[in-house]
């Protein structure tokens, strides 16, 4: 897989611009994708999904496989070297501890062994920012990462209306 996506961009997508009642196409695109391996995301971020109670959640149960596991070795150690810069870098003790607890360090760990990049919602922050973005750590750890409208750009995705006259 080529590019990864973060829990913000499902989360956003369906409550905003790419509601599933009004943009049927997008999420259609993203299955095509997903069957040209070219997108997917990983086991914690299917995992945070799953937890809500919602037509995302139905769709995320009913596409295992978009969803590649982060348990393997190279991610580990990956992982843990993400920790531990997360942790000795000045953050906020509350965006941190976020940050650890969530899916954000296991995408940017799984992309990172497999040569994915990253797709956010997050902007990166100034260096010396205290809170902890994803961009960022991507930085830090050479991961590229991008807006999922970049994505979107880079992709050339399009979602056309077709005249039924």
């Amino acid at each position: 897989m080529k590019y990864l996506l973060d829990a913000n961009t499902y989360i956003m997508a369906k409550n905003f611009y790419y509601g599933m009642d009004i943009c049927p196409g997008y999420w259609e695109w993203l299955d095509r994708q997903f069957a040209f391996n070219i997108v997917g995301s990983v086991d914690m971020i299917a995992r945070e999904l799953r937890d809500g109670n919602d037509e995302l959640s139905d769709w995320v149960k009913a596409r295992p496989a978009h969803f590649i596991a982060n348990d393997d070795h190279d991610t580990q150690l990956i992982f843990q070297q993400i920790v531990e810069g997360v942790m000795k870098a000045d953050f906020n003790p509350g965006s941190r501890d976020l940050f650890l607890a969530k899916a954000d360090p296991w995408i940017i760990a799984k992309s990172k062994s497999i040569g994915a990049t990253v797709i956010t919602h997050e902007l990166p922050l100034p260096a010396n920012a205290r809170k902890v973005k994803v961009p960022n750590i991507c930085r830090q750890f050479g991961v590229p990462c991008m807006t999922i409208f970049e994505f979107l750009r880079k992709l050339n995705a399009r979602f056309v209306l077709e005249r039924h006259d």
